[in-house]
């Protein structure tokens, strides 16, 4: 294959110009003040979730289907989404959480984010996790 002119961290890097970045203790903040219309997003494949475990109250959604999850016109359309007034996405470094808050702004999502580092970085910090039953 030939050289690609672009590698992915040219792509984070031009996502993470253009969206919201939080950090793990902006994330755990807006967490403890929301009201209810935060939904915080994990992006990461079900075996990490499985294996790790999640941060608790967040909603697994597989960073293949997000795009067809939030959109009202996809047969694959998901009613957590009704109440959602604020998303912060993240994943397990922060990279697919940069390009999918990227493209959910694309489609005309307000108030989108992503975590900094992703999973990683909540864990360093002492960020609680929540591991799965099963």
């Amino acid at each position: 294959m030939n050289k690609l002119r672009k590698g992915f961290r040219d792509l984070v890097a031009a996502a993470e110009a253009e969206i919201q970045t939080l950090s793990p203790a902006q994330v755990r903040a807006a967490l403890d003040s929301s009201s209810g219309g935060l939904l915080l997003i994990d992006l990461r494949d079900v075996r990490e979730v499985k294996r790790e475990g999640r941060i608790a109250g967040s909603l697994h959604i597989p960073r293949g289907m997000l795009e067809f999850w939030i959109d009202p016109d996809s047969p694959y359309y998901r009613r957590d989404f009704d109440g959602a007034d604020r998303l912060i996405l993240y994943c397990n470094k922060g990279w697919r959480s940069a390009l999918a808050a990227q493209t959910l702004k694309n489609m005309g999502a307000d108030n989108v984010a992503h975590m900094q580092g992703g999973m990683e970085n909540w864990k360093a910090e002492g960020g609680a996790i929540e591991q799965l039953e099963g």
